[in-house]
């Protein structure tokens, strides 16, 4: 099984028990304020969401893991990679993003597990590239890019959902610089 532990967090596979903590987060209007078009999620979608997480592991041999807290188990939200096919000039780029509990927000936990996340995409599964794309305005998700050093490559418009984005991307070289 695929994981990865750092000080403060387990990153690992989705389990069953982990559907109705995430399906709180993702019904949290602040929480889903930056992704998509910013509506909440059910327990379906939730469902639906894990199950395409799942998929992509399956297919791709990386996905988004479930993060929860060694400390305590509490899952606190989604960090990973996926392939993104969606945005103008996405060139089968794997992007790197994160969902945390808003209880979990401003303590370091999206950072530390992103570092990670970064770390196994670039060393472990040997890709050669990662980016990350946050709207425009969503300052957390900027600040948590600007401590994986990516550097900002370029503005366009997300065409599922019209809002303006930036695409953030490392490369092997530069990680290990």
């Amino acid at each position: 099984m695929t994981e990865i532990r750092t000080p403060r967090l387990l990153l690992r596979l989705w389990t069953d028990d982990d559907l109705v903590p995430l399906s709180e987060i993702h019904a949290d209007p602040d929480v889903m304020r930056w992704v998509g078009d910013g509506s909440t999620l059910g327990l379906d979608e939730t469902a639906e969401a894990i199950e395409r997480w799942e998929e992509e592991w399956d297919e791709e041999g990386f996905g988004l893991f479930a993060v929860e807290l060694l400390g305590s188990g509490e899952l606190i939200g989604a960090v990973g990679l996926s392939v993104l096919e969606d945005l103008p000039d996405a060139r089968a780029d794997v992007q790197i993003s994160w969902l945390l509990g808003r209880q979990f927000w401003g303590q370091g936990y999206a950072s530390e597990a992103a570092h990670a996340t970064l770390e196994f995409a670039l060393q472990d599964r040997g890709l050669d590239r990662v980016v990350a794309v946050h709207r425009l305005g969503d300052t957390a998700s900027e600040n948590v890019i600007r401590k994986l050093d990516m550097v900002r490559e370029r503005e366009t418009t997300d065409p599922r959902h019209g809002h303006a984005v930036q695409v953030h991307g490392i490369d092997l070289t530069e990680y290990e610089a």
